[in-house]
């Protein structure tokens, strides 16, 4: 895994007090897009990598994503 994966995992894990402070995090930090930051965050969901790397954060991330998509 890349730094830069390290990074978007780290961004995830933190709580966020209100709209905008994520967005902003991700721009300053990370140099990029709010929604490359999500594309990227999306592959990592699906990259073993990541899973060993933070195990809670991923399967967190995971059953978020598969509630999203049961309700469609």
């Amino acid at each position: 895994m890349s730094e830069r994966d390290r990074a978007v995992l780290a961004v995830e894990r933190r709580g966020w007090p209100g709209p905008g402070a994520k967005e902003r995090e991700i721009r300053e930090r990370l140099g990029i897009s709010p929604t490359r930051y999500y594309q990227l965050l999306n592959a990592l969901l699906d990259d073993p990598r990541a899973l060993a790397h933070d195990p809670v954060t991923v399967n967190r991330l995971r059953r978020l994503r598969e509630a999203r998509r049961g309700r469609r």
